[in-house]
């Protein structure tokens, strides 16, 4: 990444974790990939997800542990 990229990022990491995802977002929209090859994109990495995991490759999480991890990057 260039210098200025590396500000915009750390400028970002500071943002609440909420306005971070809609930025992330955006930014991801302003790609030039056709909605349609996300979504096709998306299905197949839920396929590949679902899989793994009836496989035993991958294990759940709770949503409690995952919010309680990302509010303690929040703090540090």
């Amino acid at each position: 990444m260039t210098g200025r990229a590396e500000q915009v990022f750390s400028n970002a990491l500071t943002l609440p974790i909420n306005e971070r995802a809609e930025l992330a977002e955006r930014l991801f929209s302003s790609l030039d990939i056709s909605q349609d090859k996300i979504d096709k994109l998306w299905a197949k990495e839920a396929e590949d997800r679902i899989n793994a995991f009836e496989r035993g490759k991958i294990k759940t999480v709770t949503a409690k542990e995952v919010f309680n991890k990302i509010e303690s990057r929040q703090k540090s």
